[in-house]
């Protein structure tokens, strides 16, 4: 079978159809899981009664089970419980609640650097233990954890894929699709090949050059 350029020019509009949804479910997702990681990085570094030991629990619940099954739990479990959600939302929901996890343990591991003289400071200078972490601990912790943080973002994007599974009609799911009818195997996969590819070098790009920002004041 040869490679017909001409039927991947033919289905280029259904593929970035595919990967404007790509984008939306991967960039969302991606905002809420830093997100979350800052947050439970503080309850457990703050050490938050009760809210600490949950997320403990979260983030080892999540780092032990596979992602699809936290996928099909979402899409066919809620519902049973009283919360239907759409593909979209669905698919949003698991891409965060999985990274965030890991998310959680970037910063963790960025507050670890912080040194007990800064604390010791702020507490002296009157900052509250929040405000400490808010001003202080966060932001260099973010500085330190941003390489591990874009690999669980690059992950993130990757396993958006897995959402159709459940129908979303992102860039995986319209290779998929085409093929199930075209038979086209290596054009299709060689196109959101490239697409991911590119995706990846892109969040990358963005990402090294936030780093190189935050590192500014550091350099001689």
């Amino acid at each position: 079978m040869e490679f017909d350029v001409a039927y991947l020019n033919a289905q280029w509009p259904a593929l970035m159809r595919g990967l404007w949804l790509t984008v939306q479910v991967s960039a969302l997702s991606i905002v809420l899981s830093i997100l979350v990681g800052v947050l439970g990085a503080a309850a457990r570094v703050l050490q938050v009664p009760v809210l600490g030991k949950l997320v403990v629990g979260y983030v080892e619940f999540i780092r032990n089970t596979p992602l699809l099954a936290q996928l099909f739990f979402i899409f066919y479990g809620l519902p049973g419980l009283g919360l239907r959600l759409s593909l979209f939302w669905s698919g949003v929901l698991c891409l965060t609640v999985w990274a965030g996890a890991y998310q959680i343990e970037n910063v963790r591991g960025g507050l670890e650097t912080v040194g007990k003289g800064l604390r010791e400071a702020a507490f002296s200078l009157g900052l509250s233990p929040w405000r400490f972490f808010r001003l202080v601990a966060a932001p260099m912790a973010i500085r330190v954890g941003l390489p591990s943080m874009l690999n669980t973002s690059i992950s993130l994007l990757k396993n958006s894929s897995y959402l159709q599974a459940i129908g979303l009609a992102e860039l995986t799911y319209v290779a998929i699709d085409r093929i199930s009818m075209d038979f086209r195997t290596i054009e299709m996969f060689a196109a959101i090949c490239v697409i991911y590819l590119l995706l990846v070098l892109t969040l990358s790009f963005f990402a090294s050059r936030l780093e190189y920002r935050l590192n500014a004041p550091f350099r001689l």
